[in-house]
């Protein structure tokens, strides 16, 4: 029990250093947001839970492929914010992130990528 009250302290500390970063800096806390911290800790915590090398690789080759669909929305987040707020814009980029993570799947399948 202690182990995971430990994995939740460490992995929710990230994301509030992240967001501490922000406040003070556009710049560095957008750097520290896009480092794959997230991916590497989760990682870690694979490897520490004796989880099958096989397993650690394909969540690496997976996270590969599903980044690529959602990097679009940090360009749409920053158009439509000025323009509809905060929680419309928020809406519409879960949106289209799915619809396009839903046709990048489909193409990618013709790769015998098969992501859904």
């Amino acid at each position: 029990m202690q182990y995971l009250i430990m994995k939740y302290l460490i992995t929710a500390g990230l994301v509030v250093l992240v967001s501490e970063f922000a406040k003070r800096s556009d710049k560095l806390g957008g750097l520290i947001a896009a480092l794959p911290l997230v991916t590497i800790l989760t990682l870690i915590w694979l490897y520490v839970e004796d989880q099958p090398t096989a397993k650690i690789a394909n969540h690496a080759y997976y996270t590969f492929w599903y980044v690529l669909p959602t990097l679009p929305m940090f360009l749409l987040f920053p158009y439509l914010l000025p323009k509809i707020g905060f929680i419309y814009t928020l809406v519409s980029c879960i949106i289209f992130t799915v619809s396009l993570f839903v046709v990048f799947a489909l193409f990618m399948k013709q790769f015998d990528v098969n992501l859904l």
